[in-house]
């Protein structure tokens, strides 16, 4: 019982392998050929289908006529033999074929596919102007002696009727047989030779001014100077309105005031000359700044401004070479003195070192000035404001202000 339990497993699988080899040798057979039902049972590649067959297989829809058959070629080949790549006659046949010709009118693609031609815009244009279906005139000749209208038949039309907007400086357009004449005794044809006479007409076009110039000077003062000078009046400022002023195309003021006094009595003597944004900007300093300043160390307001320069027409520093001083557009003003109403008088020049509350206000001029002014300039900048303030309202394009 021992060895038929041990014999009983791989009966068992045999048993079972058999039927499996049976269908696989089935499938993996492949047939010798696709219209056989022959098989056999090993993978061979198929023989190679004889040239007669593959020609039936894929049938020409026309006969090729170019290429002839060689005198020599085989019999078997049939009549509507194609030439292989590696067939030793093909060199033969085609050198006998002769070159390919192309038609005179080119090949018709439109044809071959079977669509209808596409027409564009201007072959429609052209068919009309060989037709003389146009509604207007068409010429030819541009460029030469006679200017003559196409597409209009065998008789000519009229210059007039042609061209109702007839330029005389064109050559006309050639008349009917004469008509010339009739037309120049109306006078609507000009003889050449006038028109050659005539002096040549040439059109400028204006020259357009630059955005970033300098608008002109027309006398009526703009919005902005009439804005400006209401809100000096509601500081305070004592002025008056001059002439313009005008030195050349570096120096002067548009719409200038003449300053001579400031919000509290200030006085400003000599009056100074200058144009209404920086003379806002130092009425404004003066309100809000020098006058609290002179009345926290000094107890006392302020009486008198004294300046030293408004405007003036130099150079920076008054030296050759430099550029153009902001005192040329009146766009800067210079201070000198300020006289106190106790009767003090504060120079602005440097002081020593125990002159404590006149340096303590010259210190706060010189910082609470720079919130108004875009320079400000005085002793210990440089040797030319050694005696003097000087406040302007340059403009930088970086935005920079220069306080020193």
């Amino acid at each position: 019982m021992a060895y038929v339990s041990l014999l009983h497993r791989p009966l068992t699988a045999l048993l079972l392998s058999i039927p499996l080899v049976a269908c696989t040798t089935d499938v993996l057979s492949p047939p010798t050929r696709i219209d056989s039902s022959a098989r056999v049972g090993a993978i061979r590649p198929a023989a190679m289908a004889e040239p007669e067959q593959e020609v039936a297989a894929y049938p020409s829809a026309e006969p090729v006529a170019a290429v002839a058959e060689p005198a020599g070629a085989s019999a078997s080949a049939g009549p509507g033999r194609q030439p292989v790549i590696d067939d030793a006659s093909m060199p033969e046949q085609v050198a006998s074929a002769g070159p390919m010709t192309v038609p005179p009118e080119g090949v018709n693609m439109d044809a071959m596919l079977g669509v209808q031609p596409v027409v564009g815009l201007a072959e429609e244009q052209a068919g009309d102007i060989a037709e003389g279906t146009t509604s207007q005139p068409v010429v030819g000749g541009i460029g030469e002696d006679h200017v003559r209208q196409l597409g209009a038949g065998s008789q000519p039309v009229p210059v007039a009727e042609a061209s109702p907007g007839y330029d005389p400086d064109l050559p006309p357009l050639t008349p009917a047989p004469g008509a010339a004449e009739e037309v120049r005794r109306a006078g609507r044809l000009q003889p050449q030779r006038a028109r050659a006479e005539e002096p040549e007409q040439v059109a400028f076009l204006p020259r357009a001014r630059s955005p970033l110039s300098t608008p002109d000077y027309t006398g009526e003062m703009p919005r902005s100077e009439i804005a400006c000078r209401q809100r000096l009046k509601k500081l305070g400022v004592v002025f008056r309105d001059v002439p313009r002023i005008s030195n050349g195309p570096s120096c002067g003021i548009d719409y200038p005031v003449e300053l001579s006094g400031l919000s509290g009595n200030i006085g400003v003597r000599p009056a100074v000359q200058l144009n209404c944004q920086v003379t806002e900007a130092f009425a404004k300093w003066v309100k809000y700044e020098l006058a609290p300043s002179s009345r926290y160390r000094y107890w006392s307001g302020v009486k008198t401004i004294k300046p030293l320069g408004g405007y003036s027409c130099r150079t920076m520093n008054s030296r050759r070479g430099n550029p153009m001083s902001e005192h040329a557009r009146g766009n800067a003003i210079d201070v000198g003195k300020f006289v106190l109403k106790n009767g003090k008088e504060i120079d602005v020049r440097r002081k020593g070192f125990f002159a404590f509350r006149e340096r303590g206000l010259l210190k706060a001029v010189r910082a609470d000035s720079c919130k108004y002014f875009n320079t400000v300039l005085g002793p210990g900048s440089d040797p030319f404001h050694k005696d003097h303030f000087h406040f302007d309202l340059r403009t930088r394009r970086s935005g920079y202000r220069h306080c020193d």
